[in-house]
């Protein structure tokens, strides 16, 4: 996992070839705030416009990978497209975004790690889940397992890295908490993160279309559950 920086300075950004059918264009070694919203909107400025012969365009925390057909188009002729793409961008013309209302129910058998996390930070488990809760947060990513979601970016105070430990398996809707970030587990997967609590919102349904209900750059509030 890509730990956040305080630095949100972009570096210029480097397009990596990988094999002979995809290529990754890269906003940042260290995950900031820049780097996110640039691999954000030029994702998103490759849905609106797509480049000739890309089959697929897919960000990450800092990055975008983009699929092509080699039988289509050439790594030479989809790179200078590219660089052009790049050289043209506005990292700030992200489009509105959806926001997502995520009740959560902290703490006990939901979120076993509430307690140690809230001591960590010198909070009581109450003083932290109102500090965790007291702003909204953008999706930064999905990914890693299917419908699986990174939400940021909390402020310093609340930096924590995650476990030592890992957890061979915890349930769909665990709620994660580590490295200034909120992640939401849409199936069950192991995890080092801290489990803080649940909720019963699935980010993944095999059945729909498009399997996922939220997407890189939405916005993302959290509340306690009634």
């Amino acid at each position: 996992m890509i730990m956040a920086s305080d630095a949100n300075t972009l570096v210029q950004p480097t397009i990596m070839p990988l094999g002979d059918g995809a290529l990754l264009v890269r906003f940042g070694d260290t995950l900031s705030e820049a780097a996110n919203s640039a691999a954000i909107a030029f994702a998103r400025s490759l849905a609106d416009v797509p480049l000739a012969g890309v089959v697929e365009s897919v960000p990450n925390l800092v990055s975008v990978l983009l699929r092509y057909d080699p039988r289509s188009v050439q790594l030479a002729q989809l790179s200078g497209e590219v660089r052009l793409r790049l050289y043209a961008r506005d990292d700030a013309a992200l489009p509105p975004a959806a926001h997502h209302a995520i009740a959560v129910t902290f703490g006990g058998e939901a979120g076993p790690d509430l307690d140690a996390v809230a001591s960590s930070l010198r909070l009581t488990p109450e003083a932290f889940v109102t500090a965790h809760n007291a702003s909204a947060l953008r999706v930064l990513a999905t990914g890693f397992a299917p419908g699986f979601v990174y939400c940021g970016f909390h402020p310093p105070e609340l930096q924590l890295p995650r476990r030592a430990e890992v957890r061979a398996s915890v349930p769909a809707g665990s709620v994660l908490f580590a490295a200034g970030q909120t992640a939401i587990a849409a199936t069950a997967i192991p995890t080092g993160w801290h489990v803080i609590g649940t909720t019963t919102f699935r980010n993944f349904d095999p059945q729909a279309t498009p399997p996922t209900r939220m997407r890189a750059g939405d916005a993302i509030s959290f509340e306690p559950a009634p």
